[in-house]
């Protein structure tokens, strides 16, 4: 640039080395970093800065100012607060969090200035945390550019700045390698130890090749790192810095993490209708296309399914994606509500229709979903003497809400689900028959998880990202491990269990983590196979279930606080507990 041709001639050395130290230092301390010579023109930056290079800055720039008159750093907390920053212009609406700034020293003359910026809390606090690593490191740094005018570096400050390196590298949440001319590693840090697999003993013995790829992800580059025998493909950045035996910093991630933090920033749409039934096995395929075809119509549709498989999630989608989509969607689990209370739940009262009712009435849940769609959950829970009061509102289009005498007209597309056998209920007497016919106009079954496995891949990705990010939390590798442990396990609990199960992980593993085999729950890893399951169906594992609890639980007199313990470790209301045990005959 022309301008850089007022720099004067003695600061050729900081201006020609300043921008390969100014990019070490705002990744390592991740913030936007600047260079100044002493008359104010900057001779590096990067981030915010970077646009600026070669031009002098304004002369309300009392920071750097007074680290010049003064030769000392200085650190500001406050900057909008600062006497130093009140002669800029745009002081007032300053979004500046935190700022410090170092004198580059030669000679016992301040010959220029080192500084940074936060423009976010959370930048702020990353450096409060290592405050004292960072400012020796950010001296040092002044130090050695200030050498880098006479080209020459004292042993002392080259070791110190070495130590430092040391340091500051396991506080970053990259992989960093500090590699010799032949590729050999003189350092390295925790992260690359873990996503490389080799330990801080075998390092010395260790020689890496770099290859840079054709392809960037994000602001990186793809790189595949030979280390012995072994392939690695990762993005990252080279930075070439001589010190010591050094003659590289690789910092980088692995490359499948970077790929997947790219997909999301750049699928960050909420998810809704079909776009969150995730899959691409056939019968997912299938199963959307069915989704997508009975949307429209107002005709009742039975999901069935295994418990876990996401009935409720395809319900949501028949609403979502069909005429409906603007109308409530309205959820109901039949079986989590005791008896008595279901029918004012799905019908509503009036005023004073029963001791403790509301003096000013309840809508019910017909009512509520006017215009959208009812999903009626655990259906084959329902009791006997409301199916038939089901069955006319269904008939009649209308319901009649206790205490009331005239009816009121609804316009409600019914979705119900089960895991039970309907059929199996009507032969036994158990469900109405004309209600199933009723309900069954569509039916839609989910195949179990087991049954789609080249699902399960996605699924857990999909999950563990939305896992570590609620509890933030970053993923520096998955190791292939704990992929063929999630792949060869049969997820009786189906897609519940596995979204559980990667929950688990995300709240065992480290801030920075490299997931394994060992992060997944014991049950996962012992890999229980269908074996203890292929001879019952669900009906049977329920009765046995049952009666396990009962004895464990129940055998105290029969009293009702019993019955409630046995509820409460099945995960059902009690009412649905007594309804069991009526119907398999345990009293």
């Amino acid at each position: 640039m022309e301008s850089m041709q007022t720099v004067p001639e003695d600061l050729w050395g900081i201006s020609m080395a300043a921008g390969k130290y100014a990019a070490v230092i705002s990744k390592v301390l991740r913030v936007d970093v600047e260079i100044v010579d002493s008359h104010l023109y900057r001779v590096a930056g990067t981030g915010r800065f970077a646009g600026t290079v070669g031009k002098q800055m304004s002369a309300a720039s009392g920071v750097y100012q007074q680290v010049l008159k003064t030769g000392r750093p200085l650190v500001i907390r406050e900057p909008g607060f600062s006497e130093f920053c009140t002669n800029c212009p745009n002081w007032q609406s300053c979004d500046e969090t935190f700022e410090m700034s170092t004198p580059i020293l030669y000679n016992g003359t301040v010959v220029g200035v080192i500084g940074f910026v936060c423009f976010s809390e959370e930048q702020k606090d990353h450096i409060e945390d290592n405050f004292d690593i960072f400012f020796d490191f950010l001296s040092q740094m002044a130090d050695l550019l200030a050498s880098k005018v006479v080209e020459s570096m004292e042993y002392a400050r080259s070791r110190a700045l070495g130590e430092l390196l040391e340091t500051v590298v396991d506080k970053v949440d990259e992989g960093v390698l500090l590699l010799s001319a032949d590729g050999h590693i003189v350092r390295s840090n925790r992260a690359a130890q873990q996503i490389l697999d080799f330990s801080l003993a075998e390092q010395e013995s260790i020689r890496v090749t770099l290859e840079r790829g054709p392809g960037r992800v994000l602001q990186y580059t793809e790189y595949t790192i030979h280390l012995g025998e072994g392939r690695y493909d990762v993005a990252g950045k080279e930075y070439a810095l001589q010190h010591g035996d050094s003659t590289c910093m690789f910092m980088f991630r692995d490359a499948q993490v970077m790929h997947d933090d790219a997909l999301r920033l750049t699928s960050s749409h909420e998810r809704l209708g079909l776009d969150a039934i995730l899959g691409t096995s056939e019968v997912i395929v299938s199963l959307k296309e069915q989704v997508a075809r009975f949307a429209d119509s107002s005709s009742s549709v039975l999901v069935t399914g295994e418990s876990g498989t996401g009935k409720e999630l395809v319900a949501r989608a028949l609403n979502e994606e069909g005429g409906r989509k603007d109308g409530p969607f309205v959820a109901i689990n039949c079986g989590a509500i005791p008896e008595t209370l279901l029918e004012s739940e799905l019908f509503g009262y009036v005023g004073g229709a029963f001791t403790g009712a509301n003096p000013k009435g309840k809508m019910g849940r017909f009512e509520q979903a006017d215009g959208g769609t009812l999903f009626l959950d655990e259906i084959g829970d329902m009791p006997l003497h409301l199916q038939a009061k089901m069955l006319r509102a269904l008939e009649q289009r209308e319901v009649t809400r206790l205490g009331a005498t005239t009816p009121t007209a609804i316009d409600v597309r019914i979705v119900s689900a089960t895991n039970r056998n309907l059929e199996e209920m009507v032969f036994n007497g158990t469900f109405r028959e004309d209600l199933f016919y009723r309900l069954n106009v569509i039916p839609i079954h989910i195949p179990p998880l087991r049954e789609r496995p080249r699902d399960i891949h996605l699924l857990a990705k999909v999950f563990l990202e939305q896992s570590m990010g609620r509890l933030d939390k970053e993923i520096l590798t998955i190791k292939e491990s704990f992929w063929s442990t999630v792949s060869e396990y049969h997820w009786p609990g189906n897609v519940r269990e596995l979204q559980n199960s990667i929950e688990y992980v995300a709240n065992v593993v480290d801030t920075h983590a490299v997931i394994t085999r060992e992060s997944l729950p014991a049950k996962v890893r012992s890999g229980i196979q269908e074996s203890r399951f292929v001879d019952y169906n669900l009906e049977t594992m329920e009765r046995n279930l049952i009666q396990q609890a009962l004895t464990a639980y129940g055998d105290e007199g029969g009293t009702k606080a019993a019955k409630e313990l046995v509820a409460a470790k099945l995960g059902i209301g009690v009412a649905t507990l007594y309804r069991k045990i009526k119907k398999y005959g345990f009293e």
